[in-house]
């Protein structure tokens, strides 16, 4: 990013404001303060070789800080100082991602990077493909946008097409630059991609001052890092040392170019961009190869060095490198196309196991987690595992007292591989499953052609409590502020015992509560209200019908104006809708049949929760059923969230890209590669906005 001669006046620079005392040009001071501020901070975060020392960077900042207290006027958003925030946040607005978010294909070994291959030449029509390598670090994803150079806004990843927006908590990152020369590039407004760090060194360390402080010591630096993003005071987040790789372009207006020679044909070249702009991409640790044969060599490689590295990695991350051909390949709804992570071999070790104990679950089914003498593996400490039925422990061979392989696989869930009976000493003890429930002491029951044991008594508290849990889950209701340990509070003080008393919580004994005072009780109250406009098919996946998923229950929602119209469907007629098969129509119509049920979803209409499939309604008077809709650019008029809920409103679909599959494309002022790719298929109309609220009417 700067030139030797350029370090060579920053350096001088710096000397001059530690010793100058002249204020007469405040303004050229503070520009000349920022100037070398956010290149030491370039050498230290990004580049780990630091020009100064600590206590000289402290004297530079708060002479900063100083002038600018003394001339608010002058300061401004890309400041060092105003990284931190002055005050705690209420809460996380929602924000829609410029491009969504998708999940990456992965694979395990070689044999699935060469299918990969194989249908990339497919689609791509070339006998030899050039990717580009980067190590797929194991952080917490985060969306960027600057315009005209500043940082205006970030964002986590959510559900890949909304995110949270965390702005103030990313100021807090010094690896990520509040304003970057995308300008010299041509570049008005850029979203970039990348994943927030905490280093092993830092995790320890923080790890260390937790546990000084009496606290408990944080699992993994991946919890760590996404944890962090979502905390409310920003000054607790600088406290963290998190750090930050900024490795995809998702999307840019503007591709003149002005200063430099670079121009972004390949994600090579979007890598070193990012690397001169000062972001830390992986610009030393990514590798352009020719072929898949060199891709597996790395990849196996680089498997055998991963834990010489400062950071936690679970894979390597293979893309296209072109942006030519990665167009050309496109992308399903789940993942690109032109990119595949190569995930490592999972954590494996060995340890104890010490106890078999017994949950109960919200459809009664009774898990067995295993207890084991603590374990790190991976990065976290492993202390519990599901082993899920009984005739799993039976598989396995598994008796009290084993010492056991475990692993996590894909480096995320642990398991047991198997016990180790060559170890046995004689003292080991047979797991008993019980006979009866753990909880509410009714007796099990198992279905023929199941594993699982279950507790049909729907009033057993465990169960009680776990389906109030998942109906406020961010799933399923998405009741903020109500999450497990509030449900379980409020059920152990008698102020909560079932699904409708959520809704009229008395919120004047809450006073007594430790932790709640009026602005949580006022939060708690406005987003138990704020759940009855979920959506129809968000009630009934929170409802917690046995086999009745999210994608389930859009297709019942979709075929119901109502919720009790399902009491009056068949099970053939509920096994006529998509994916709905023996089982789970079984589930639904005896759902629906259970008076219990029933006088449940009473109390729920009564408290005025959407029971009405509106949507369905208006889609199917919609004048735009079956056309499907891209926008692009900027609208002046409408948001673009606010325009694709129009078009949604009227019967019409929105999709991801340009393809033949699509029918209007609408565009905004500086629309960019997606006009010119719907200029070469002939049967995408494009139109204005004007347009498009000219045929919505």
């Amino acid at each position: 990013m700067y030139s030797g001669e350029q370090i060579l006046n920053l350096k001088q620079l710096t000397d001059q404001l530690l010793q100058s005392t002249d204020e007469k040009n405040i303004a050229q001071q503070i520009e000349s303060l920022k100037k070398v501020l956010r290149f030491h901070e370039y050498r230290y975060y990004v580049l780990n070789d630091p020009l100064i020392s600590d206590y000289e960077y402290d004297q530079l900042y708060k002479l900063l800080e100083k002038i600018e207290n003394e001339n608010p006027q002058l300061i401004t958003k890309d400041s060092p100082t105003q990284r931190v925030g002055s005050s705690l946040n209420d809460g996380f607005e929602t924000v829609q991602h410029l491009v969504p978010m998708l999940s990456l294909e992965n694979s395990y070994n070689a044999d699935d990077l060469i299918d990969w291959d194989r249908k990339a030449k497919e689609l791509t029509g070339l006998n030899s493909i050039e990717y580009c390598i980067e190590p797929k670090f194991d952080g917490a994803s985060i969306s960027l946008i600057y315009e005209n150079d500043i940082l205006i806004r970030a964002a986590t990843r959510g559900d890949g097409v909304e995110g949270e927006d965390i702005t103030n908590n990313i100021k807090q990152i010094r690896s990520i630059p509040l304003s970057a020369p995308f300008s010299e590039y041509g570049i008005q407004q850029i979203e970039i991609r990348g994943e927030v760090l905490m280093s092993k060194k830092s995790f320890a360390k923080y790890n260390d001052w937790l546990v000084e402080q009496g606290s408990s010591a944080l699992a993994n630096p991946r919890n760590a890092a996404s944890g962090s993003l979502r905390m409310k005071d920003p000054k607790e987040v600088a406290r963290r040392g998190l750090e930050a790789f900024l490795y995809h372009v998702s999307y840019y207006v503007n591709q003149e170019l002005s200063t430099h020679n670079l121009r972004l044909t390949t994600h090579d070249s979007s890598l070193q961009m990012l690397w001169e702009c000062g972001f830390r991409s992986p610009q030393k640790e990514k590798l352009v190869v020719k072929g898949i044969d060199e891709v597996i060599k790395h990849v196996q490689d680089f498997e055998e060095m991963r834990d010489t590295l400062p950071y936690e990695i679970d894979g390597m991350v293979v893309k296209v490198n072109e942006f030519a051909l990665q167009e050309k390949m496109g992308m399903t709804t789940h993942h690109p196309r032109w990119a595949i992570a190569f995930k490592f071999k999972a954590r494996q070790a060995t340890t104890k196991l010490i106890n078999v104990e017994f949950q109960v679950g919200r459809t009664g089914a009774v898990t067995p987690v295993a207890k084991l003498n603590p374990v790190a593996i991976g990065g976290v400490t492993v202390t519990s595992i599901s082993v899920h039925n009984e005739d799993y422990i039976k598989e396995k061979d598994l008796k009290i007292g084993d010492t056991v392989l475990i692993e996590r696989a894909g480096d995320v869930i642990p398991q047991i591989v198997k016990s180790l009976p060559e170890l046995r000493n004689g003292t080991e003890a047979e797991v008993e499953f019980p006979k009866d429930c753990p909880v509410c002491k009714s007796k099990l029951f198992k279905e023929e052609m199941e594993a699982v044991w279950r507790c049909i008594n729907i009033e057993c508290e465990a169960q009680v409590m776990e389906r109030i849990i998942h109906f406020v889950s961010k799933d399923a209701m998405d009741i903020k502020s109500f999450g497990e340990a509030n449900v379980r509070k409020f059920y152990d003080l008698n102020l909560l015992k079932d699904i409708p008393g959520i809704y009229h919580l008395d919120f004047n004994a809450f006073n007594t509560i430790e932790g709640f005072g009026k602005k949580s009780i006022d939060n708690l109250q406005a987003a138990i209200e704020a759940s009855k406009q979920q959506p129809l098919h968000r009630l009934i996946y929170a409802l917690g019908i046995r086999f009745v998923g999210e994608t389930t229950a859009k297709t019942l929602a979709n075929a119901i104006e109502n919720l009790f119209d399902l009491q009056n469907k068949t099970e053939e007629e509920l096994k006529e809708l998509e994916d709905v098969g023996v089982k789970v129509a079984q589930s639904i119509f005896q759902f629906f049949r259970n008076e219990q049920n029933i006088a449940m979803l009473n109390e729920l209409q009564k408290e005025g929760l959407q029971f009405k499939n509106e949507k369905r309604e208006i889609v199917a008077a919609g004048g735009l059923s079956g056309q499907t809709f891209l926008f692009t650019g900027t609208l002046a008029k409408l948001k673009r969230s606010e325009a694709e809920a129009i078009a949604e409103q009227h019967g019409g679909k929105i999709v991801t890209g340009v393809s033949a599959k699509l029918n209007y494309l609408v565009v905004g002022e500086d629309a960019g590669s997606k006009l010119e790719k719907a200029k070469k298929i002939n049967t995408v109309k494009i139109i204005t906005e004007d347009e498009f609220l000219q045929l919505v009417k």
